[in-house]
């Protein structure tokens, strides 16, 4: 296997932090594979063959209702794993969509399982970071509940930001409304007063992220809580 695409597995933060004795058992089943802007990778309740580990793709879970109305659960980039689920029941927690275009490692669920029962590190980081999940969906539900839109927006941008590694968003009003749960008319409003604060440029089609200090004091704890427990998945786990 070529140095570029050891590299490139490095580019997930789980991989990355595995000794080279648990990568060698993975690394032969590890597909490449790039993840188009709204593609679905499973829907909730599938039994899950795969796992994906992004490396620059970032994918939202969803709850889709019945009348189309969508709720974000989570969102996963490189420094995590979509469908650890499997490791507990199989089937998915939600509709795993793509919301910026990039790769990711695909992989069998049964190697996950086999690698996961062999205990080590890779078993201490996915219990990690499975509290970690589930505490960015607790904190989605309290932020939905608790906080201005403006705030919730301010949270939803740097979820994303952070995994991409940019300060440039390309996104439209309707996916942001359809991931907050608003009329599109409310996030021109929320996008409208960041930017008059200064904390965002904001152009059809396209955010750019001024102050991120601001930003993310502005989001509050809506956006800090979530963060610090995926920071301490790797510090707790070495």
């Amino acid at each position: 296997m070529g140095v570029d695409i050891l590299d490139d597995m490095m580019q997930n933060d789980i991989l990355a932090a595995l000794p080279e004795d648990e990568m060698a058992f993975l690394r032969p089943h590890l597909e490449l594979v790039h993840l188009p802007f709204d593609k679905e990778l499973y829907e909730y309740g599938e039994k899950l063959s795969h796992v994906y580990f992004p490396t620059t793709a970032v994918v939202a879970l969803l709850y889709v209702l019945a009348d189309g109305d969508i709720t974000e659960i989570s969102v996963t980039g490189h420094e995590g794993l979509l469908g650890i689920s499997a490791l507990m029941g199989e089937r998915a927690l939600g509709t795993a969509m793509v919301q910026c275009a990039g790769d990711a490692y695909k992989l069998k669920t049964s190697v996950l399982k086999e690698a996961n029962a062999r205990g080590g590190k890779l078993q201490q980081i996915l219990m990690r970071y499975t509290q970690a999940l589930f505490a960015q969906m607790a904190q989605n539900s309290v932020c939905g509940r608790h906080y201005s839109v403006d705030q919730q927006l301010s949270r939803w941008l740097l979820d994303r930001l952070d995994r991409l590694h940019t300060n440039e968003l390309k996104v439209t009003q309707e996916m942001i409304a359809n991931m907050l749960g608003v009329r599109r008319e409310t996030v021109t409003e929320a996008a409208g007063k960041l930017q008059h604060e200064g904390l965002i440029q904001y152009k059809r089609g396209n955010i750019t992220m001024l102050d991120r200090e601001g930003l993310e004091a502005h989001a509050g704890e809506c956006y800090r809580v979530s963060k610090l427990e995926f920071d301490q998945i790797l510090c707790t786990s070495m």
